[in-house]
C-alpha cells in the first residue's frame, strides 16, 4: 500500500478531535487515542503524537482515571517546550479540562498561557482554531464574570466571538 503517511496522521488526528468534541463515548475515544498514539510512536511521528497526548490527557481526566500517556520521553518534552503549535494545544486542553471541572484559577492560568502563544502557532487545523476560539471565548467570559475587573477578559471573549463570526461569514456553507 502507498500513500501520504503525514496526511493519514493528520486525518486520524482530526477524527479523534472530532470524536472528543462531538461527545463520542469517552472509552471509545480513549481506545482510539491509544491505538493512534501507538501508530504514531511506531512511525516516529512525535510531534503529532505529542499533540494527541494533550487530548488523551483530557479524555483520561474526563473518565476519572489517574492513568497517564505511556510514551513520555525527553524528545516529547522537548517538542512541548519548543513547538508553539503543540504547546498551544497543551495549554488549550489544560484550559478546557479546567473549565469543564470549573477550576477557576487553572482555567485562567491555562487560558492566559494559550493566548500568549497562539500568535506564534503554525500548522493547526482550521477546526482546531475554531474549537479553540469557541472554548477560549467561553472561558474568557466566565473569567470576566468572576473577576471584579474583568474587562480584559471580556475583550478576549469578544475577540473570540468576532473570529468565529468572520469564519462563519466567509464559509460557503452559510
Amino acid at each position: 500500500a502507498s500513500g501520504d503517511i503525514i496526511q493519514a496522521a493528520l486525518n486520524i488526528l482530526l477524527k479523534i478531535l472530532n470524536m472528543f468534541f462531538a461527545g463520542v463515548n469517552l472509552q471509545t475515544t480513549r481506545e482510539k487515542c491509544a491505538e493512534v498514539i501507538d501508530f504514531m510512536y511506531e512511525r516516529k511521528m512525535f510531534i503529532f503524537m505529542t499533540q494527541l497526548q494533550c487530548l488523551q490527557k483530557s479524555v483520561l481526566k474526563m473518565i476519572g482515571t489517574d492513568e497517564m500517556p505511556k510514551y513520555v520521553s525527553a524528545e516529547e518534552e522537548n517538542i512541548l517546550a519548543t513547538n508553539s503549535s503543540v504547546r498551544t494545544s497543551y495549554y488549550f486542553q489544560g484550559a478546557y479540562i479546567s473549565f469543564m471541572f470549573r477550576l477557576f484559577d487553572d482555567s485562567k492560568h491555562y487560558a492566559e498561557k494559550h493566548l500568549a502563544c497562539i500568535d506564534n502557532t503554525w500548522a493547526n487545523l482550521f477546526l482546531h482554531h475554531a474549537v479553540h476560539a469557541f472554548y477560549i471565548g467561553l472561558i474568557s467570559f466566565w473569567v470576566a464574570r468572576k473577576l471584579n475587573d474583568g474587562q480584559q477578559w471580556h475583550e478576549r471573549g469578544k475577540r473570540s466571538k468576532l473570529a468565529l463570526k468572520k469564519w462563519a461569514e466567509s464559509s460557503q456553507w452559510t
